[in-house]
């Protein structure tokens, strides 16, 4: 078995699911899909020190110098520095139309926002078309209860699907500030875009309606923007919220309880069904214009972020928490964007501002102690789990994520005691999604060789979710490693591989199952088909390196063992394929037959 076989990232990553699902989901794939957004290139960024953005202090500044060094920054999605350098650049060439349009939008994705409205001020004087410079600058005069001046700023036409969206339904929200309720909602009305507008349309048009006291045809719109998207948390919460305070509880708690299905236990659904349980006044989502509008702009921003455009949705993002900075949904959001480009330390502070009293503020924790994690500084990571985890072991979310992080650096028995405390809160009734905490402590007691424990933890986990490939295949592999029930063992393996025919890592278990059996021919067979799918992993390539060599491909074996070579595998992964390009397959690297297994990495 190879060594990501037992990735800690599967079958889900060491991160926080409920913090998944904030965004209009099917309206925001479409427009994901449907807007050209200059993405950055996917290089990793790193984590800057504020002290540490820009040129160096010391070190002359010149136009060419940070020119260059924001391009670079950009290209590596460090956000902060690309707002640093091109504002070097700026100052060293003010007239620069190019440098001011780059310099505007680092520093307003950047949350930079009081630069960023001195630049958008001069932007749109010099390109009245300019329009992330207006919506900034009316989302400012919202922000201000200056909603004529935000009117004013967007009536001005626009082109593009998003601009239109955009401004169109920022200026209702300011319009509806005014007291103008009809014309905000003629001016969303006549919106006219793809289909995947109207759940953006109905959406705010019901939010509108409700603040304006329009209870009925807010319902209505919120039934519709369900009818077009009933997977997205924002949607649902609204219809959930309207349906509660027209009095139709069963309808509501249906709306909760289908969202409960997409996304189980989501502390957002979970507050508002006890509410709703409890008899108590729901109040609207939305309770104020100012928000309104930052709901547009979360909501667009949100979703912007999924296909490469996170330049343009940390703008968007930045913009909403402006408006409204304690909008927990938009932190949340903006934070999980700089962890994808890999700012952990922003994302963390982002987090970290998420209010005591938000439904979100526990799994926003959570996440920082993955953050921390991904940051490693694996001390830190752990205090801020642990502490959450003896603050309530019920809480599965925070402790998969203490034994994951643990199991990734193989600290195999404080993950297991992590996942016990998990375990102890549930063992008497585990529901099926469950099987995952019994799968993970299973792998921690199988790496400190108590076996009859993990056996019986493999087993617990297939009891809850039967034919579930990961458990089948580490499972059906140790039984094999150990020569225990051989027949049962390799039909778990080829189960897991008729369930999961495209996972080179399970694909590569079966082969090797075949090699430790000696069944040299039908192993290589199925190396060959692992590494057509994971061409990149040095132990598949090394596997079939050692299939080659037992049934007499002798060059072909050194070949794929230099290829392994090639790909850097683990320091003693290394040395043992070193010594077989050397020594070929002898009989101090073999057992009953067949290559002794490597011993296994990350578990899981």
């Amino acid at each position: 078995m190879t060594r990501a076989s037992f990735s800690t990232t599967s079958p889900s990553a060491p991160g926080c699911k409920r913090l998944k699902g904030f965004l209009l989901g099917a309206g925001a794939a479409a427009l994901a899909g449907a807007l050209i957004v200059c993405a950055p290139s996917p290089l990793k960024a790193e984590v800057n020190d504020a002290d540490e953005i820009g040129t160096a202090e010391g070190l002359p500044i010149t136009l060419s110098g940070s020119y260059l060094s924001g391009r670079l920054a950009g290209q590596s999605r460090d956000i902060a520095n690309a707002a640093a350098f091109f504002q070097e650049a700026l100052d060293s060439d003010p007239g620069n139309a190019f440098l001011l349009d780059r310099t505007f939008v680092l520093h307003v994705a950047n949350g930079d926002i009081d630069r960023a409205l001195d630049l958008a001020e001069r932007l749109t004087a010099d390109q009245p078309d300019h329009f992330l410079a207006r919506i900034a600058l009316a989302a400012d005069a919202i922000h201000m209860q200056d909603f004529d001046r935000a009117v004013k700023l967007l009536d001005r036409g626009t082109r593009g699907p998003l601009a239109e969206l955009t401004g169109r339904l920022v200026r209702a929200w300011a319009l509806a500030a005014q007291g103008k309720t009809d014309l905000a909602l003629e001016s969303i009305a006549a919106l006219d875009g793809p289909d995947w507008f109207n759940v953006f349309t109905t959406h705010h048009a019901g939010l509108i309606q409700e603040l304006a006291g329009r209870s009925d045809a807010a319902l209505d719109n919120f039934n519709s923007a369900y009818a077009a998207d009933p997977g997205a948390l924002r949607v649902v919460e609204a219809l959930a919220r309207a349906r509660a305070r027209a009095g139709d509880t069963a309808g509501a708690l249906k709306v909760i309880d289908g969202y409960r299905k997409i996304i189980p236990g989501h502390p957002v659904m979970r507050e508002l069904r006890a509410g709703i349980e409890e008899g108590g006044e729901i109040a609207p989502m939305v309770d104020a214009h100012d928000r309104g509008a930052a709901e547009v702009l979360y909501g667009l921003g949100a979703a912007l972020g999924r296909d490469g455009g996170e330049e343009l949705s940390a703008a968007y993002l930045q913009l909403a928490i402006h408006l409204d900075p304690k909008a927990d949904i938009a932190l949340i959001a903006l934070a999980n964007l700089f962890q994808r480009i890999d700012d952990q330390a922003r994302s963390i502070e982002l987090l970290q501002r998420v209010d005591d009293k938000s439904p979100l503020k526990r799994d926003a924790e959570i996440q920082v102690g993955l953050n921390f994690n991904s940051l490693d500084n694996l001390d830190e990571a752990r205090a801020h789990l642990q502490k959450l985890v003896e603050s309530d072991p019920g809480d599965l979310e925070a402790v998969t994520a203490l034994g994951n992080v643990l199991r990734a650096h193989q600290l195999f028995e404080e993950a297991g005691e992590a996942y016990s405390q998990g375990i102890a809160t549930i063992d008497a009734d585990p529901a099926e999604r469950n099987w995952t905490l019994y799968y993970y402590r299973g792998i921690c007691y199988e790496r400190v060789k108590e076996w009859d424990a993990a056996e019986a933890d493999f087993r617990k986990a297939l009891a809850l979710s039967t034919d579930q490939p990961l458990v089948l295949n580490y499972l059906g592999y140790s039984l094999v490693d150990r020569g225990l029930k051989l027949d049962e063992a390799l039909g778990m393996i080829r189960k897991a591989v008729e369930l999961r025919p495209q996972d080179g890592y399970i694909v590569d278990s079966l082969g090797w199952a075949y090699f430790r059996l000696g069944r040299y021919e039908e192993a290589v067979v199925e190396l060959e088909k692992a590494v057509q799918l994971r061409p990149e992993d040095p132990i598949i390539n090394d596997h079939l390196g050692d299939a080659y060599w037992q049934v007499g491909r002798r060059l072909e074996a050194r070949f794929q063992w230099n290829h392994a070579r090639d790909l850097k595998p683990e320091e003693e992964d290394l040395a043992k394929i070193l010594d077989k390009i050397e020594n070929g397959l002898s009989e101090a690297n073999t057992e009953n037959g067949a290559v002794t297994e490597p011993e296994k990495k990350n578990g899981g």
